[in-house]
């Protein structure tokens, strides 16, 4: 039993490291995260922010429990809600006064509830009247649209408000556009009212989503992790891979996939994972670029793994009007690919460079700690469960599970909640929805000017006919696009417009909706990956101590297979288990795996021992052949892997002799 205790409250990494490296995380959340520069409250202010948290936590359960208000009247009062939490979290500049809100904010707070007292009071005259605006509905707009955009500003930076004035200067100017984005114009009384009195603007699906699904999501992350899930997932990472060769990386991917697909922030889940795993991976030889490449890599990638994929799988969801399961199956496939091409480049590193694993002694037993916390694994079971086969909606099942969530912690003393601790996490839920709730009111705006100019069918032929109906030029065209928005734009609304703008495009050219909305989710996601600016890679190497840009670019070779994922289920859809057998989708999923260890070893150069610049480039070859199903490329494929399995066998015995 003493042994036990040890290997649990060793935590594996030195103490006082850990603490320095968790203080150092939230240093560079705030530095690099802007929805992370939050006031640090005081005293009264601390106290009511915490109510008010609360409060509207239980407000979204008992809309989501019992039903709510008329529709455009529970959007309002939704975002509301985030704004008025947003102006006493943000400040209005860096300089602006940390602890408590200033006169300025407590005014734009009372503004934000005229929106829903105006829709509540007045709900029929603002319906019947969409299209023709009063001047009374024209001022309610504009408020609404000038405290979206300063919250937008103050939570998620400059680059989403300036993009949201961008398209509303479309809207009223476009008879001065060039070309065939010329339209009609719209007087600000037409635009604004577009934007308040219907759901295809600020109240619009993105906003619904966020109210519903990703709000009770959210919470259910916030009440998981009060009963200890984090660690449950770092502890059974470290038991069964952390001694293995470079285990702490494996340790790294697992816990941080997990993590992410439940908390669905890259930046949060770097500094909260990579506080220990990093100081572990640099311990065994890892360099420290390459230990912030696999922190950053394997958090990104928690947004595309199931079952939770953080929150933009549930906008997905209800852009394409598919059940949430689907979505669950199409990103199954594409996301063990992701994750299984980083593993291999771990294994390949740590065996190109001699690293071995951490002592078993100093490390937790798997059977202990599923003892301690392994039941925390029941919600996630149920959720799957009422996913696929309960025949309920979404928000039920979220409900249920935070329910049984509640009751399975009470099982372990380990995981028991006390009240406060789930007030706490209702307190937190709230919080961290705010920059989500946001960023979707913001994205409203943009697509509500596209609804209306018809901006979005205009950019879909721009880039049809930029890409000359070749589906390789358009996906590339999509790509480039998405990675661009996605470097200044949080991964939600990144993925919101292109999927408006882009999925339409890639649909005309005769590619699946659900491969087209997952091939822009990829890419927004990566942005966060790639230089120049690569917000988890920066934020890791503020951990690790390494350069950033190299670290970036680490990221990028380690994230290689998910780059390439995106255009071979576009071309296969089998991929993403579209239209195929059983059988089917299992050779097309081992053959996809081999491929991606081609891709690993071709990066690495490195397979039983150094691998030649000739035979990468044969391997590659056959790696990208066995990505795209067909009995001609699997061949090949195979071809190659045999071919690297010889030459490689022969060169290390060599070697060896």
């Amino acid at each position: 039993m003493e042994e036990e205790k040890k290997a649990i409250s060793l935590d594996n990494v030195d103490s006082a490291e850990a603490r320095e490296n968790v203080e150092k995380g939230e240093q560079i959340m705030r530095k690099l995260d802007k929805e992370s520069a939050t006031r640090v409250l005081t005293g009264f202010t601390k106290k009511l922010f915490y109510v008010l948290c609360v409060l509207v936590s239980l407000y979204h359960l008992y809309v989501a429990t019992f039903g709510g208000p008329l529709v455009l009247v529970h959007r309002a009062i939704h975002v509301a809600m985030m704004l008025g939490l947003a102006f006493m979290m943000y400040p209005f500049y860096s300089k602006s006064n940390k602890k408590r809100p200033t006169i300025v904010d407590w005014l734009l707070i009372a503004l934000s509830m005229l929106a829903p007292i105006y829709m509540y009071t007045d709900y029929m005259g603002v319906v019947e009247r969409a299209g023709n605006a009063s001047t009374a509905d024209m001022v309610m707009a504009t408020i609404l649209v000038v405290l979206v955009l300063e919250a937008s500003r103050r939570v998620s930076g400059n680059a989403l408000t300036i993009l949201s004035l961008i398209f509303i200067a479309y809207g009223m100017f476009g008879r001065s556009m060039p070309g065939m984005f010329m339209h009609r114009g719209y007087t600000w009384l037409d635009l604004s009212n577009h934007l308040f009195a219907n759901t295809e603007g600020i109240y619009g699906t993105s906003v619904d989503v966020a109210a519903s699904y990703i709000f009770l999501f959210i919470l259910f992350g916030c009440v998981m992790q009060k009963c200890g899930m984090g660690q449950f997932f770092n502890d059974i990472a470290l038991a069964l891979a952390g001694s293995t060769k470079g285990g702490p990386a494996k340790v790294s991917v697992i816990a941080s996939g997990f993590l992410g697909s439940i908390n669905g922030s890259a930046v949060a889940n770097v500094v909260t994972t990579g506080a220990f795993t990093i100081p572990l991976m640099k311990k065994i030889g890892y360099s420290k670029e390459f230990a912030g490449a696999v922190e950053s890599a394997a958090s990104v990638g928690g947004q595309l793994l199931p079952p939770i994929m953080g929150a933009a799988a549930f906008i997905m969801a209800e852009m394409l009007s598919v059940k949430y399961s689907q979505i669950i199956i199409w990103a199954a496939v594409p996301a063990l690919l992701y994750y299984l091409g980083i593993i291999i480049q771990v294994q390949l590193r740590a065996s190109k460079d001699g690293l071995e694993g951490l002592p078993r002694d100093q490390l937790p037993k798997a059977g202990v700690v599923m003892r301690r916390q392994g039941h925390l694994l029941i919600p996630v079971i149920f959720l799957l469960y009422m996913l696929f086969f309960s025949g309920t909606t979404v928000i039920f099942s979220a409900v249920c599970t935070i329910g049984v969530t509640l009751v399975v912690a009470q099982l372990s003393k380990s995981t028991r909640m006390s009240l406060r601790s789930f007030v706490d996490a209702l307190a937190d839920g709230a919080k961290q929805t705010v920059s989500v709730a946001i960023a979707c009111a913001c994205v409203g705006i943009i697509i509500g000017v596209s609804s209306k100019t018809g901006f979005g069918l205009t950019m879909a032929n721009t880039i049809i006919s930029l890409g000359q109906t070749s589906i390789l030029f358009t996906l590339v065209f999509t790509m480039i696009t998405c990675m661009i928005l996605g470097m200044g734009l949080p991964s939600i609304p990144a993925y919101i417009i292109t999927a408006s703008i882009a999925a339409p495009a890639l649909g005309k050219l005769g590619i699946s909706a659900g491969a087209a909305h997952m091939f822009s989710f990829y890419y927004a996601m990566f942005a966060n990956l790639t230089p120049p600016v690569a917000l988890a890679s920066f934020a890791a190497a503020g951990l690790s101590g390494g350069d950033a840009m190299k670290t970036g670019v680490a990221s990028v070779k380690l994230a290689i297979a998910g780059f390439i994922v995106p255009f071979m289920f576009v071309y296969a859809p089998q991929l993403m288990l579209i239209d195929t057998t059983l059988l089917e989708g299992i050779w097309v999923t081992f053959s996809a795996c081999m491929g991606v260890f081609l891709i690993g070893v071709a990066v690495e150069g490195y397979f039983r021992t150094w691998v030649s610049w000739w035979l990468r480039i044969i391997i590659t070859v056959g790696a990208l052949a066995l990505m795209r199903p067909g009995l001609e490329t699997d061949i090949v494929g195979i071809a190659c892997v045999v071919f690297l399995f010889l030459i490689q066998t022969r060169k290390a015995k060599k070697a060896k002799a």
